[in-house]
């Protein structure tokens, strides 16, 4: 091992990105970003991710193993390393030979964005280290936000506050079970399950559902990795999943078109007390909506688009208050592939409502829809033939 590329290490590295292939090189990743994190026994691990095409890949390696593998990135396959460690920022290269150029003496510890200085009370707060964030790179070791994921810091808390009120809800006097449709990378599942589980101290059964395979694969092993045992995630879509018993909170977000209605049968037919989905795309009732009084709103396509979206969501509400549930629709922090930002919050509080049903028929009847959520809902047997 080179002794001045030890001394380096030694410092303690807090970030690493080596970049610039070498020539014969065999490595396929245009670029390989290092960063510490604990796992569930304490032990001090660094993760190295590889950028091969659009695909990020993991692999975690000890203090010691982690040395070695930088010496041989930067012997065989890259010829620089941009590194920060507890007390420089340095710049490495190994061309013919090793050289690390002078570089700057950290001072105080990385701050989040100005705008953000004064001390907010989140769920997650900051300053406290939190493990799955540190695994997914949103904060460092010693509990900093960092500054690039700190808006995706922001959007978990806000999620966290949302869906915080809805837990008084649910019996926590046993094992409650949750479901999370369309989970992807699941920064917001794993959250949740964080949330409940080690700032709650509630026993919890959560599974995570998407269709992408090696995502459910990521997922599946940091879960493990951090020791979440009663976190799981599978593939498959919203009908293939079946449940023994009821599910306590079903959560779908960013589901397209039907598939959020889908997911509304779903929890339906498990009882769920609480159902929580940010809807995508919407276009079922694009076609159907025909009201000549309202044909300033509907002659022009982008404003039907919009008024779609907010009648396809409005009618969402009004048939899960006909099925006996209390709704709110409240504004979330988009995600990075969807501006919607609007978040359908039902919970549970007694039998069917006849009123609600009516007051949704002569909506439905003024716009000429039939909305795919209501055949489903009567074939459900949730509500009568109209």
């Amino acid at each position: 091992m080179n002794e001045r590329l030890q001394a380096v290490f030694d410092e303690g590295i807090q970030w690493a990105c080596l970049s610039e292939k070498k020539k014969g090189g065999v490595s396929k990743a245009t670029k390989v970003e290092l960063s510490p994190f604990q796992n569930a026994r304490g032990e001090l691990l660094y993760q190295f991710s590889s950028t091969i095409g659009p695909k990020v890949f993991h692999q975690n390696f000890t203090p010691e193993a982690a040395c070695e593998e930088i010496q041989r990135l930067l012997t065989q396959e890259f010829q620089q390393m941009m590194v920060r460690t507890a007390v420089m920022e340095r710049h490495i290269t190994w061309y013919h030979k090793l050289k690390i150029h002078a570089g700057k003496r950290r001072q105080s510890p990385q701050t989040a964005p100005a705008a953000h200085n004064k001390v907010k009370n989140y769920p997650l707060p900051e300053g406290e280290p939190c493990d799955f964030l540190i695994r997914l790179g949103v904060m460092t070791p010693d509990g900093r936000v960092c500054k690039a994921k700190y808006d995706k810091f922001r959007q978990i808390n806000r999620y966290l506050e949302l869906i915080a009120p809805a837990v008084s809800a649910l019996d926590t006097s046993r094992r409650l079970h949750i479901v999370d449709f369309g989970c992807g990378k699941a920064y917001l599942t794993f959250a949740l399950y964080y949330y409940l589980t080690q700032r709650l101290g509630l026993q919890v059964q959560m599974t995570g559902l998407d269709l992408k395979e090696d995502v459910i694969a990521l997922c599946q092993g940091l879960a493990q990795e951090l020791g979440y045992g009663s976190l799981s995630f599978q593939t498959g879509d919203i009908k293939s999943f079946s449940s023994d018993g009821d599910i306590d909170m079903v959560i779908t977000l960013h589901a397209c078109d039907t598939a959020t209605d889908e997911a509304i049968v779903q929890a339906l037919s498990w009882n769920a007390k609480v159902i929580l989905t940010v809807p995508c795309c919407q276009h079922e009732l694009f076609s159907q909506i025909h009201n000549e009084s309202m044909r300033l709103l509907t002659k022009h396509g982008i404003l039907k688009e919009r008024l779609s979206c907010l009648i396809t969501d409005s009618i969402r509400c009004q048939l899960l208050e006909a099925c006996g549930y209390q709704t709110n629709i409240m504004e979330f922090i988009s995600l990075e592939h969807t501006p919607k930002n609007l978040l359908i919050k039902a919970v549970r509080r007694g039998g069917p409502s006849q009123s609600a049903l009516r007051e949704y028929r002569s909506f439905a009847a003024q716009w000429g829809i039939e909305p795919y959520l209501e055949r489903r809902l009567i074939q459900l047997g949730r509500i009568p033939p109209s």
